[in-house]
Formats: C-alpha cells, structure tokens, sequence
C-alpha cells in the first residue's frame, strides 16, 4: 500500500524527555535511554515534510496524573520505580515532548495514560474530523507504544505506516521483532526516505 498526502497524518508517539534525555526518568530508573535517540532524527525529518507538504502532525504524549490515580499497572506494579522518580507526571518537563521535535502552532497534542494513542484519547474523533484514513507512525517505543498505536489503527481500518528509521525500542531484538509483527498483520513498515518521495512536491508541468 504506497503512502499518500491525501487523507493522511503523521503521528508522533511519546517523543518526550522522559525517554529520550539523559536526565529523564528512563535513565533515572536505568533504562537504556541512549537506545531511543536514534529515532530523534526520523522524526524530526518526518515532521519537516509533512508541514512543507501540509500533512497534520499529531503528538502524543504518555502522561499520568501527578498523583498516579490513572496510572493503572505499568508504574505502579510492574515498573513501580516510575513512580518512585515521578516518571511522566502531568506539568513535569519529564513529560514534555524534546526541544528538537517542539510542536509548531497548528500541530496537534495528545496526552494519554496507556500505550495506544487511541486508549482513552481524543485522537479517533480528530482523526474522523479531519477526515484521515491512514497514518505515518513514528517515535517511541517500537516495541510498545508504537506497536500498541498501530495494532489499534489497523483494527479501525486505519492504514498503518510505521517508520523503520524513525522509530527505536530499549532492545534493538524487539524493535525488529514488533516491525516484523506489524507488517506481517497490522500495516506496513517502510523508511523516512520513502515518506519522503510520497510527500515530494510534484515536478511541474512541461509546456
């Protein structure tokens, strides 16, 4: 399935200086944080291009309640040493998308408390609303946040496009392993240089 401009977003998942900087809460907890920047490029060329080609750019951001009342599992049980370093908490810069990938007037942000962006999210209404049928991924973590995103698209009908090389996990095994899952059921995994050629200004006309 080719990627278009037409009826498309580019959606950034949780680009956010808890994960991405070394003074974030992943690092803080011992999180391989240095194994997210690569994405940081990616992402920054993808949202270059689709404000140059008019495609709405959507954030999400992974963020609980400074209280943790809507945290559920993940940093209370599973990773409670989230909440030990407040990891992600509402108005905190942990939770703040990265000075590189700062929001431009007219973009869009989403705030969520689960992996998908479309968990509890205002993000299918926006969507209908703009009338977007598929959606360029990209961000953090391949293997979760992203993956979770694209599983949920792609049973709305939504055509998923994940971005290889702007998208990066903890583990380089289960970034492959979450790509592999999503082209084989949920979409289609493809690079920034192949968003670029489907946003590319069309040549004009000879004559």
């Amino acid at each position: 399935m080719d990627i278009t401009r037409e009826n498309t977003a580019l959606l950034v998942v949780d680009m956010q200086n808890g994960f991405i900087e070394a003074k974030g809460s992943m690092a803080a907890i011992g999180m391989p944080y240095q194994e997210l920047r690569p994405a940081v490029a990616g992402c920054k060329t993808l949202i270059e291009a689709a404000h140059e080609a008019g495609v709405p750019v959507i954030y999400t951001r992974y963020v609980y309640h400074p209280d943790y009342t809507d945290a559920g599992l993940l940093p209370t049980v599973l990773v409670p040493a989230m909440k030990e370093v407040n990891s992600l908490a509402a108005g905190s810069w942990d939770a703040e998308i990265i000075d590189e990938l700062a929001p431009a007037p007219g973009d869009i942000v989403i705030d969520k408390a689960r992996p998908s962006s479309f968990y509890g999210t205002r993000l299918e209404p926006i969507l209908t609303s703009l009338g977007i049928r598929s959606l360029v991924i990209a961000g953090v973590t391949t293997n979760i946040c992203v993956e979770t995103t694209a599983r949920d698209a792609g049973q709305r009908d939504y055509l998923a496009h994940v971005i290889r090389d702007a998208t990066a996990e903890f583990d380089p095994a289960r970034h492959e392993h979450a790509l592999t899952t999503i082209g084989f059921t949920f979409g289609w995994v493809n690079s920034v240089d192949e968003v670029l050629r489907a946003w590319a200004a069309p040549e004009p006309a000879e004559g």
